[in-house]
């Protein structure tokens, strides 16, 4: 089997292509701007990596050829950079996804699998979240994520290019940048203790989230391509933590008692969130096979090794 993972040579992706290059072709589509070239060092050899962006439709065209199926990740992944710069996140984000469903249509591609954002659901306040609930997107990211979801149902539907598309909640663990905005605040949590300095949370701290571990999510990928079904489901682990008790669980396992320190909350942010994952556990059979403390387990040392 032939399978494209845009956005390859990132956190998400770079574990999709590691999953998968062993037993399939892969062609990567990476135009570097947040990937990084290391995350692909151990398994380039088996892979195919075009540097080229998702703009670029007649490149895609021609990588999407003889392809069975699209991982399709790449993408602004920042509330933050898409607050600031609204056009460049609706380019990359709406307009590359635009391109991917075209190319995948074009070229016969019989699945697209989407990485959209639980961030499409915005403040509502009912917990947990589930799909069908009405998305109240707070930032250009948010709208960006819902629309693209949109397309992909539109794909489905008109033009016979089956779709799925995977809410993400927190995603963590190795090869995750610190410096990405993009649910970052484990590692960011992590280089900072490392560091011996505060984890730096914006505002109280009270505000929960919804971590699942990266393998978990990578699971939930393949399911979702080897399926026959479309849709939209939401991956995460089902459980919350505040992001006091998560600074103070860190600080306890890697055995640095530093207190965080609080600035003023973040334009675009939401409060609370956690997944409903029933619909993905019973039509994808996705069932999370790790807890929070297991994932920063695996985590930790990561982050311990390339600081080293």
């Amino acid at each position: 089997m032939k399978y494209i993972v845009t956005g390859g040579a990132g956190f998400i992706g770079s574990h999709i292509v590691e999953a998968i290059s062993e037993s399939h072709d892969v062609v990567v589509i990476d135009n570097f701007s947040s990937g990084n070239r290391q995350n692909l060092s151990r398994f380039r050899e088996n892979i195919t990596c075009i540097e080229g962006s998702i703009h670029n439709l007649p490149l895609l065209e021609v990588a999407f050829n003889g392809a069975d199926g699209i991982f399709h990740l790449a993408a602004i992944a920042s509330v933050a950079k898409s607050v600031e710069d609204p056009l460049a996140t609706h380019e990359t984000n709406l307009t590359g996804t635009l391109n991917v469903l075209l190319a995948a249509r074009n070229c016969g591609v019989k699945k697209v699998v989407f990485s959209s954002s639980s961030a499409v659901y915005g403040d509502e306040p009912t917990l947990p979240k589930r799909e069908d609930m009405p998305p109240v997107p707070l930032s250009p990211y948010a709208v960006s994520k819902l629309a693209g979801e949109y397309y992909c149902g539109v794909f489905s539907k008109l033009f016979g290019v089956k779709t799925v598309s995977l809410r993400y909640f927190n995603v963590f663990g190795p090869r995750q940048d610190p410096q990405a905005e993009y649910a970052a605040v484990i590692p960011k949590f992590i280089t900072r203790l490392l560091k011996h300095q505060a984890p730096l949370i914006f505002g109280d701290g009270k505000q929960t989230r919804d971590f699942v571990y990266v393998t978990d999510v990578i699971r939930a990928n393949l399911l979702a391509m080897q399926s026959n079904k479309t849709g939209i489901f939401n991956i995460g682990s089902g459980q919350s933590i505040d992001l006091n008790t998560l600074a103070h669980t860190l600080a306890e396992i890697m055995e640095i008692t530093i207190p965080p320190v609080h600035e003023k909350p973040r334009s675009g942010d939401i409060r609370d969130s956690v997944s409903d994952i029933t619909a993905a556990k019973k039509t994808l059979g996705y069932k999370p096979g790790f807890s929070l403390d297991k994932g920063l387990a695996e985590t930790i040392p990561w982050f311990r090794d390339k600081g080293s």
